[in-house]
């Protein structure tokens, strides 16, 4: 027999979504800054006054506007070589992003496809992935992605390939976890005694409902990433000059900062921001998907 779906379900689960997100105070406040953030990026091109390679040599370590010796042509000032910083800080933007991203995308879905491999798989293979999950896990995630890069070569792309390994075993063990939880629930019984196939059983009865934790791990990673990412920029393992990424940014400008204050501050604050935001809407996709949170 089948049961109708009613057309207004799923608005009703946004609508609940919605409320219970909204609870949290610091949670919309980092949705509307992150927001702030992707326009920036994606408006880079055109909000940026210059391209983030071009340089005034003339003009170099001029401070921001507001200090005595800056100038409006360049509102956060230069840097060593005269490149205006709010245009490599907006264009930085598009490489953090993009980063996370692709470290998120890569860890998520090779991850749920291992957790749900070892969740329905036998004792033995089972075995085998998570303890070479633990085995990953068991290294510092900074040092196991150091030894990855220089295995690579230091550039962005290796940079993101080693942080999707390093963050890979977080999805894997949340995913196995959460399939064993539903495996025992009468509607995956009912569909196994309907006949349904393991990868039916898989990817369209089981998945679902195991993707609440994954989202909200997805966001919290994607901060992590983008702490990684700038971590190996500023150790010279990521992104490599003149590439505008805040870490690049910030190994580039460290000898300068006792006498040039803001070519630091400022992408160490874009960093700070950027992670901050993404870990309060975190907090709050947590306790908008979590039932046991969700308050009456």
């Amino acid at each position: 027999m089948t049961t109708a779906v009613n057309p207004t379900d799923r608005p009703g689960r946004l609508a609940e979504f919605w409320y219970y997100f909204r609870e949290n105070r610091g949670a919309v406040i980092g949705l509307y800054v992150f927001a702030a953030i992707v326009v920036m990026a994606l408006g880079a091109p055109i909000l940026a006054p210059y391209g983030p390679t071009e340089q005034f040599r003339q003009n170099t370590l001029v401070p921001p506007f507001w200090q005595e010796g800056g100038t409006t042509q360049f509102l956060l000032g230069t840097d060593a070589v005269g490149r205006d910083m709010l245009s490599r800080l907006l264009h930085g933007a598009r490489y953090s992003l993009f980063v996370g991203v692709v470290v998120v995308g890569i860890a998520a879905s090779v991850g749920i496809l291992l957790g749900l491999v070892a969740g329905f798989a036998p004792k033995w293979l089972d075995t085998i992935i998570m303890r070479i999950m633990d085995i990953i896990l068991a290294f510092p995630s900074l040092l196991l992605a150091l030894v990855l890069v220089a295995i690579l070569g230091p550039s962005l792309i290796n940079a993101m390939i080693a942080i999707a390994i390093v963050q890979q075993p977080h999805y894997v063990r949340l995913a196995r976890a959460s399939v064993l939880g539903e495996l025992s629930k009468d509607y995956v019984t009912s569909a196994r005694v309907a006949g349904a196939g393991i990868f039916r059983r898989m990817f369209i009865t089981v998945l679902p409902n195991c993707l609440a934790p994954i989202i909200v791990q997805a966001a919290l990673s994607f901060s992590s990433a983008i702490l990684d990412a700038a971590a190996l920029g500023f150790l010279g393992m990521g992104a490599q000059p003149p590439t505008p990424e805040w870490g690049t940014m910030l190994a580039d400008s460290r000898e300068f900062i006792l006498r040039a204050w803001w070519v630091v501050t400022f992408p160490g604050l874009a960093i700070l921001i950027t992670v901050l935001a993404i870990n309060l809407m975190g907090d709050g996709l947590r306790d908008a998907l979590d039932p046991k949170l969700k308050r009456s």
